[in-house]
């Protein structure tokens, strides 16, 4: 009975009142309600903080053996690559995990690089273990058999976690290699399959490309298979989210193996916001708004004890970010053109504009 006289009172509203207030009110509402949403985004997009003066430091192995005073990191993306290649490494409590996969990628690029044109920029997210302390020393051991040179190996130290994505994005920014990698510090990727993403850019053929390893040919074996059932449901999850949100060209988004030409880097990780997780989503958006062209190769994969992924918790962090990252840009709240405009990276904090100076 109340709805009936609800909707009859609607109706007799509907019916008094002149189409164009009616066609004014609708429109009112429309406006408002896109204005709210909008707002209401802003206030919950990804914000990455600037980042600390003690952020743009490196601590390496200096000739003596000796371990380096903080020194400068220099933010040289914009200008010619000094180098061959960069390996960028996000390291988070990863003490008994790293000395095996830098033992690997080192002997692979030191039979690639004989000459020693290539670094290893490892990013300490903030560890509460000692990540950097074990690199360094890691390091001491392999220029002590020529296998690396001292400088050649330099390590950030992140004052606040920031996550996998704004790990990866600080260490990418500070890159002087021609080609840069960046490598989970799990070494679940075999090392050596870097010349299959090598041989993709070259068959790309352009000054902007990007090559990534994808495990998209385990799905149905043995070794994904048998992982945990909840892994496996939450794995389809989220390639089913990532269809519905657009993102279904790309077979396996978050293999933690990919490569980019210069031009590539600095085209995507000075506009990236999310630092979480899914930062890897942000890269191919950037990347097809950019017309970058990503090819996808497959590589030997292998799961390793000790991950820092809380299955729960941050695969409900991963969908609300895929969520906000997918409507930030299809409504205009994250783009790439003001960045182009008052420069590329934001002033770190304590520190003004005008005392960043480039350094070799």
């Amino acid at each position: 009975m109340l709805f009936s006289a609800l909707f009859a009172r609607i109706y007799e509203v509907l019916v008094t009142t002149p189409l164009p207030v009616l066609i004014a009110v609708f429109a009112g509402s429309q406006i408002a309600f896109f204005l709210s949403a909008f707002a209401l985004l802003n206030f919950i997009a990804h914000r990455p903080r600037k980042p600390f003066p003690s952020e743009l430091v490196y601590t390496t192995i200096e000739d003596d053996g000796s371990r380096s005073n903080p020194k400068p990191l220099p933010f040289t993306l914009k200008d010619e690559a000094s180098l061959a290649f960069s390996l960028v490494i996000p390291a988070y409590n990863e003490t008994e995990r790293l000395p095996v996969m830098l033992a690997e990628a080192v002997d692979y690029l030191h039979r690639t690089f004989p000459n020693h044109d290539y670094e290893i920029l490892l990013v300490d997210d903030g560890s509460s273990d000692d990540t950097t302390g074990a690199a360094l020393e890691w390091s001491k051991k392999y220029i002590a058999q020529g296998l690396l040179l001292p400088d050649q190996l330099r390590v950030v130290k992140l004052k606040q976690n920031r996550g996998k994505g704004g790990a990866v994005t600080h260490g990418m920014r500070h890159i002087r290699g021609n080609l840069a990698l960046f490598a989970d510090a799990d070494g679940a990727t075999k090392f050596e399959d870097l010349a299959l993403l090598e041989a993709a850019i070259k068959q790309i053929g352009q000054d902007k490309a990007i090559a990534i390893g994808s495990r998209a040919h385990l799905v149905r074996t043995e070794q994904v298979v048998k992982r945990s059932p909840i892994r496996n449901a939450l794995m389809y999850s989220f390639h089913f989210f990532l269809s519905v949100l657009g993102i279904s060209h790309i077979r396996d988004t978050q293999c933690g193996f990919k490569l980019f030409t210069r031009p590539a880097v600095l085209s995507i990780f000075p506009y990236m916001h999310c630092e979480g997780w899914i930062f890897d989503i942000e890269i191919f958006i950037l990347a097809e708004i950019m017309a970058i062209p990503v090819k996808e190769c497959f590589v030997q994969w292998h799961e390793v004890e000790g991950t820092k992924l809380s299955l729960i918790r941050d695969s409900i962090r991963m969908a609300w970010d895929l969520v906000v990252l997918r409507a930030g840009y299809t409504f205009g709240v994250y783009g790439v053109e003001a960045k182009r405009n008052v420069g590329i990276l934001p002033t770190p904090r304590g520190i003004s504009k005008a005392s960043l100076k480039k350094k070799k």
